[in-house]
């Protein structure tokens, strides 16, 4: 019987290293991470207000995930009085690994981030790293947002700092294991500065933006342990639940099933009205932000996804049921004829032309 002692040992000892192990995961194990600079501050110009909040409010699109939001009305606008005051996320409709929650970011000095450093601030957007010293959940896009320059990071708190302070505390996010754990290992400190990105080629400025702009993310299908699948990038297919509904990530690669039918123009439109051909998009595509993006800037992201490789993958669309946005021009009349040009009967703009349908 001495093989079953031995047994019963072996099975002892690694018992004890796995609790061990789990114990260390839990308990002893920091994400990697700088110390704060208290005393660092990014001084407020127009330059970097103005820039901060084409950032915030386009370009990132930080206040879609980090507002309430008004969900039975075209492209979900922000509920009065919450703009930056965070979201609790519907976790289990939407299968997260845990409760999730987006915290207030307005400069409110008790719920929001009106006690914390800027370089804390820029430390979580670039680093991942909570102003408490958490491994932030990365629905929090911070790998994308590490390619930030650093004025570009400067810019976004000083936009941060001048919304209007809204007093709303929130959760913590609390992540199931093993997740938790993992997220510990994920975060790495920036160690140089970062230079700005180069915009001259409109196929990389539109890859960087539709990067930053969690575009590649959602449109892109994953397993599920949310793990990219092989060969299928931006070919849709993910499913978005909550008080929205049920949306379904479209596939945006330029195969008959995605975007293949589409112009730079139709695009741009679809982008600016939330509407295509008559049919709204879901609020939870985030297109009241990214309407905020300049027209340079819309049509750099679809040069890129016309070089992106084609996938044959067929979405199906749930219908939309939103009340229509009287902020929001969804049939937007054509430009006007040159003086003297004919305008046919019942075109846009024409004689006895009828109002648009929705």
């Amino acid at each position: 019987m001495k093989w079953l002692k031995r047994l019963l040992i072996a099975i002892g000892v690694l018992v004890l290293l796995a609790g061990g192990a789990a114990a260390f995961m839990e308990f002893g194990k920091k994400p990697a991470m700088r110390a704060v600079d208290a005393a660092k501050k990014f001084p407020s110009t127009p330059e970097r207000l103005e820039r901060g909040k084409y950032l915030v409010t386009a370009e990132a699109r930080c206040l879609f995930c980090h507002s309430e939001h008004d969900w039975k009305t075209h492209g979900g606008p922000d509920l009065a009085g919450m703009t930056g005051a965070g979201w609790d996320f519907p976790s289990a409709e939407m299968k997260m690994p845990g409760k999730v929650f987006a915290p207030n970011i307005t400069p409110d000095p008790e719920t929001g981030l009106g006690a914390v450093p800027d370089d804390a601030i820029a430390r979580a957007i670039r680093e991942g790293i909570g102003k408490d010293g958490r491994a932030l959940f990365p629905m929090m896009a911070w790998p994308t947002y590490r390619q930030f320059s650093d004025e570009d990071v400067a810019s976004i708190v000083v936009y941060l700092r001048s919304l209007a302070p809204v007093k709303k505390p929130r959760q913590t996010t609390e992540l199931i294991i093993p997740v938790r754990w993992i997220m510990k290992t994920l975060p790495r400190p920036l160690t140089a500065p970062v230079a700005a990105v180069d915009m001259s080629d409109p196929v990389k400025r539109g890859r960087y933006l539709a990067e930053v702009g969690s575009c590649v993310e959602c449109h892109t299908p994953h397993n599920e342990r949310h793990e990219a699948l092989p060969g299928m990038e931006l070919a849709g297919g993910d499913e978005f639940r909550g008080p929205w509904g049920l949306a379904r990530a479209a596939n945006i690669t330029p195969h008959a099933s995605g975007l293949a039918h589409y112009t730079e123009e139709l695009f741009v439109r679809t982008m600016r009205t939330g509407n295509i051909g008559g049919r709204r998009l879901s609020p939870i595509m985030p297109w009241l932000s990214i309407r905020n993006l300049t027209d340079a800037d819309l049509k750099a992201i679809w040069a890129y996804l016309k070089t992106v490789k084609p996938v044959a993958h067929d979405v199906v669309r749930e219908a939309v049921e939103v009340q229509a946005n009287v902020q929001i021009e969804e049939h937007p009349q054509a430009a006007a004829p040159a003086e003297g040009a004919k305008v046919p009967a019942g075109s846009p703009g024409g004689p006895s032309s009828p109002p648009p349908t929705q």
